[in-house]
């Protein structure tokens, strides 16, 4: 099965995995101490916002953030290319660091540190709502058939809302939101670059 899936996509879901497995065998204080994204006042360090992205804080967390990375990602990979899809992904994971440490530095300020896929996964989801305007997406709950361009433009406004309600608190909108920007910005600009 993995031998199906594009080596950028794949290599994603196995590292991801194998620090969350690594995580479980007793280093996970250490883990998150140095490589989860730490608000500027806390214990932040330049490579953090790259190296959030590789932690999660549960099997949950970890499980939808592959099964979107695989979903989205494999079919992005596919059409732009390797080099091409790293570009959008780490884009997006690198300016949904940065729009979450504004947040929980100066906005909503939190003591509390930024884990998991979500910011690369957004943006993920952005340039496949971009590339595949058309493409039905089924909703897992409730299971709604909705074209890809308006279940990317619905979850941008849902996490938009549950960011400033501050309703659903320990989860990163505002890196959701990053994510959504980066992805946009890397697409536009490899499109400007005539992929």
């Amino acid at each position: 099965m993995l031998g199906s899936i594009p080596p950028v996509t794949r290599w994603l879901l196995i590292l991801n995995v194998g620090i969350f497995l690594l995580g479980m065998v007793g280093i996970e204080p250490l883990l998150i101490n140095w490589f989860a994204l730490w608000p500027l006042d806390g214990p932040f360090a330049p490579w953090q916002l790259v190296s959030y992205s590789f932690l999660h804080g549960s099997y949950l967390h970890l499980f939808f953030n592959m099964f979107g990375i695989y979903m989205f990602g494999s079919e992005i990979e596919r059409h732009i290319g390797a080099r091409r899809f790293l570009e959008v992904y780490f884009t997006s994971v690198v300016i949904a660091a940065v729009a979450q440490l504004i947040v929980t530095s100066y906005i909503f300020p939190s003591p509390y540190p930024t884990l998991g896929a979500s910011g690369g996964l957004f943006g993920v989801l952005l340039a496949f709502g971009l590339l595949f305007p058309q493409r039905r997406i089924m909703l897992l709950i409730p299971p709604i058939p909705m074209k890809a361009w308006v279940f990317v433009t619905l979850y941008g406004l849902l996490e938009l809302g549950l960011g400033f309600s501050r309703a659903q608190t320990g989860v990163a909108h505002f890196a959701h939101l990053g994510g959504m920007l980066g992805g946009f910005l890397a697409l536009r600009n490899l499109q400007r670059r005539r992929f």
